[in-house]
């Protein structure tokens, strides 16, 4: 069962950003992407947002979102968002049995 993750990190003067471009340009982001059992890993910013970058995180099954998060890049994702100030709201997902939602979704 694959879970995803929404992280709304916010902070101050811009600091939600400079995290989120640092993440990438370090190359952070590109090797959680590239961890067994990542299905995504994406930055937006939302249009009302202000201060704050969304992150969605989605992962193949909890024992690959456990071993990410006992992984030493916790520690350096930690570390950026010490640097930045940032305080974070996280919302989590577990995928669906089909819920009868098809007949709303155009493919």
């Amino acid at each position: 069962m694959s879970i995803t993750i929404n992280i709304y990190y916010t902070g101050e003067n811009g600091n939600a950003m400079k995290f989120a471009n640092e993440m990438t340009q370090s190359g952070i982001a590109d090797k959680i992407k590239a961890e067994e059992g990542n299905l995504r890993y994406d930055y937006f910013v939302p249009f009302d947002g202000g201060e704050t970058v969304l992150l969605i995180d989605s992962w193949k099954n909890q024992e690959a979102l456990d071993i990410h998060h006992a992984s030493p890049m916790m520690n350096e994702i930690a570390a950026l968002r010490g640097k930045y100030d940032l305080h974070m709201k996280v919302e989590r997902y577990t995928e669906a049995e089909d819920g009868g939602d098809e007949v709303f979704i155009r493919r």
